[in-house]
């Protein structure tokens, strides 16, 4: 089966009691039991609900898992994952890592005694340096955000392998249509289906799949006893915007290419953050990893500062100044004050997060009226 097809039919099929070809909102919180502890696959919302069941089937089958855990959030699934680490553990990342990763692994796991690394993981010999005795897990960011950078997945998902180390790729930036961690060898991938899953801005979600059997058990476990857990109506809803997943991303990736290359030859702009341009250092590897180049992009103005930004983002009539990605609409954001303002100063720069660099989730609309958008905004 295709993934276009996958789309529409992975994991489902018509509701048993009704024939429903939607699966339909199951807005309960309980379940009749036929004695205690005898029950038909459900006893409790927090464990279980059917249309969160549907949901989880479907991103398994996207993601070619045998099983996928849906969240109340993307930070809950990641929370959810490193709950399986104990104090002492080591977890290897990369050094250009979402604020709200680096927030979470900084001001809540560190406190509780998980060792973390920050290297660049474009290098495989400073994240095979980096590997000591206690290294439990690698967490890998490709597309990286929001500077675009790619890590080689297949390459660490190898080196982790040796050394008996999960690997967890975050796919949200690329989603499934695109790229498929899986089948380069990680052990699980995690998405904020808040955004391409979800793609319309109105769900708040995460979502985990693997077919390693562990971790798959130690996710529900966190399900039942920590309980972020999305609600019938969210899965309802980010079910629904999966459907139309291949449709919306391809429509997206073909809106970022003209983009990416009007920015590229402007003369107020300094660098453009884009895998599918032929000067992106990692070209080559988003075309054997990817099946294409994705609708997020950055770039910096030739005047670095943070005024300058402002005044850019403030001057567009299409482009959405807002937080989050993905969605139908173009949005527009700086990272530096806004999705990496919890990062400190010293540490973006190191990594090359410039105060003016932009970066433009590219939505569903007419290109030329993008691109206008943009014209005027400079």
């Amino acid at each position: 089966m295709k993934f276009n097809t996958k789309a529409i039919h992975a994991g489902q099929e018509p509701e048993e009691t009704s024939g429903a070809v939607m699966p339909p909102i199951f807005q309960t919180s309980t379940y009749k039991q036929e004695a205690p502890n005898k029950h038909k696959g459900y006893d409790y919302a927090r464990v279980g609900n059917p249309t969160r069941t549907a949901l989880e089937k479907m991103i398994a089958g996207l993601e070619g898992a045998n099983e996928a855990a849906v969240f109340s959030s993307g930070v809950a699934a990641m929370d959810a994952i490193m709950k399986m680490l104990r104090p002492g553990d080591h977890v290897i990342t990369t050094n250009d890592l979402y604020g709200g990763s680096y927030r979470l692994f900084t001001k809540v796991f560190e406190p509780y005694g998980i060792d973390f690394s920050f290297v660049d993981m474009r290098e495989l010999d400073e994240v095979k340096n980096a590997i000591i005795p206690k290294t439990r897990l690698m967490w890998i960011e490709t597309p990286t955000n929001p500077l675009l950078r790619l890590v080689d997945i297949k390459a660490l998902s190898e080196i982790a392998k040796e050394k008996e180390i999960l690997t967890v790729v975050d796919n949200t930036f690329a989603s499934p249509y695109l790229q498929r961690p899986l089948e380069l060898g990680a052990d699980a991938v995690m998405h904020s289906a808040t955004k391409y899953l979800g793609g319309h801005s109105d769900v708040i979600q995460g979502a985990v799949a693997s077919s390693n059997q562990e971790i798959m058990e130690n996710l529900r476990f966190q399900t039942k006893t920590s309980g972020a857990v999305p609600g019938p109506m969210d899965c309802y809803l980010t079910l629904r915007g999966i459907k139309t997943l291949h449709v919306r991303v391809q429509r997206s990736v073909d809106n970022a290419k003209k983009i990416a290359e009007f920015l590229e030859n402007h003369p107020k702009v300094d660098v453009v953050n884009y895998p599918g341009l032929k000067s992106h250092p990692q070209h080559e590897l988003a075309k054997k990893q990817m099946d294409d180049f994705g609708a997020m992009l950055s770039f910096s103005l030739k005047d670095d500062s943070i005024e300058a930004a402002e005044k850019f983002m403030q001057n567009t009539k299409i482009f959405t100044l807002a937080e989050s990605l993905g969605g139908v609409e173009s949005l527009i954001s700086h990272p530096a004050s806004m999705t990496h303002g919890s990062i400190p100063k010293e540490v973006r720069e190191k990594v090359g997060l410039k105060d003016s660099l932009i970066r433009i989730s590219v939505g569903i609309e007419d290109a030329d009226d993008l691109l206008d958008d943009l014209k005027q905004a400079f």
